[in-house]
């Protein structure tokens, strides 16, 4: 089976990227531009390809995604696959060797944003599921994939629309189209996110009395929180090896240059571990505000607001889905390791719905966010040799 599918898999690679390219040449960046135009490239080749699927939608009635159901003739349990189509804005476009939109190949490399992010894989997908359509009565459970956007805003908004829609089978797993060939990751931290907001009397910054203003004490909240004490690294041996991060990650107070601020604002950003919650997150930095206040006495005292969290997710290395994509891999000779990844991701989201997943397999890359986003062409027929055996696995189709 491995042999034929590698074969399969090379004779698809063509009309992959045929599609990625159409993609990539539709400008779909996170908050900036409609994805419309995007998801009707998607519309047009499933119609093509009488692949079943429908429009996701937010609660606010907006266009999220795209989502293709195969049922198959047996019970069991779903499997989804999963990419996005929204991507990283261009940045400094004059700093690009290329079009961010270039969609072209060179020295076989795919460019454009989006090519390793997640355009390829989306199109990978998209030739799964209709590969699995003609045998679709033998396999147990079914299929979903999910193309969605809303990715890299941060809102997740097509996966929250996908599992919040009535009409769709939750899945047992997910398995995450990001970029990169090492590594299967089965996990990620966690995050807790929070605005502090500090507060001081306001004044003339002329004035002959001194007066503290919230920039000034916020700066001082800002070192108390670099220096904070978090708790290293796990022991060797541990697959869940990375420690908790705090960043502090924006800071907005004060106008001009003749007011002495009575509020500032400031980001903060922890990434938490199984063994530092979100829990400890908050606690941490309520006794910096506390220390803060204690040091620097303000009229109120310092607000802590939490706005987001996550909680951190992991896979043994035989859970599926992380197995099947595991096994895909050594069946076709490729030497991969489970990794548990810094960022967070939808698998984060996913876990907490309690649904298992996996959040990157896929060819190598560079630029990925960055200028000159490219994807190496040279190793697709693998990567979707490994989807496509991982996926009949978890489907128990021979």
């Amino acid at each position: 089976m491995t042999e034929d599918l590698v074969v399969h898999a090379a004779a698809r690679s063509a009309s992959v990227v045929r599609l990625a390219q159409e993609l990539i040449r539709r400008a779909s960046r996170g908050g900036l531009d409609g994805y419309g135009p995007v998801l009707s490239v998607l519309e047009n080749w499933l119609s093509a390809h009488s692949l079943p699927h429908r429009r996701l939608h937010d609660e606010a009635g907006d266009l999220v995604g795209l989502l293709v159901e195969i049922a198959g003739g047996q019970p069991g349990p779903w499997w989804t696959l999963d990419a996005c189509v929204d991507t990283a804005p261009f940045g400094d476009e004059e700093a690009w060797s290329f079009s961010p939109v270039a969609g072209d190949i060179v020295g076989g490399f795919l460019r454009g944003r989006g090519a390793a992010d997640s355009k390829l894989a989306a199109a990978m997908y998209c030739h799964i599921a209709a590969d699995l359509l003609p045998v679709a009565d033998g396999m147990c459970g079914g299929l979903a994939v999910l193309l969605d956007v809303d990715e890299h805003t941060g809102g997740f908004g097509g996966a929250r629309a996908y599992l919040n829609d009535p009409q769709a089978v939750t899945p047992a797993g997910v398995m995450i189209g990001y970029p990169g060939m090492d590594d299967v990751v089965v996990g990620g931290r966690g995050l807790w996110r929070a605005t502090l907001t500090v507060a001081a009397e306001s004044g003339h910054s002329g004035s002959s009395r001194k007066v503290l203003g919230a920039v000034s004490r916020a700066a001082r909240l800002i070192r108390l929180l670099d220096t904070a004490d978090l708790p290293g690294p796990p022991g060797a041996g541990t697959l869940f090896a990375l420690p908790p991060k705090l960043s502090v990650t924006a800071v907005h107070g004060g106008e001009g240059f003749s007011v002495t601020p009575d509020r500032c604002d400031v980001n903060v950003d922890v990434r938490t571990t199984p063994a530092f919650g979100a829990d400890d997150a908050e606690a941490l930095v309520r006794q910096v505000a506390a220390e803060l206040d204690a040091e620097l006495p303000g009229p109120a005292a310092t607000r802590v607001t939490s706005v987001a969290s996550w909680p951190p997710f992991q896979l043994q290395p035989h859970e599926q889905p992380a197995a099947a994509m595991l096994d895909a891999a050594a069946c076709l000779g490729i030497t991969v390791r489970a990794k548990t990844a810094g960022p967070s991701n939808i698998g984060n989201l996913l876990a907490g719905r309690g649904i298992s997943a996996t959040a990157g397999f896929g060819v190598p890359y560079s630029g990925l966010h960055g200028i000159d986003e490219r994807a190496s062409l040279a190793e697709l027929p693998q990567v979707y040799a490994v989807y496509h055996r991982a996926v009949l696995t978890l489907l128990h189709t021979p």
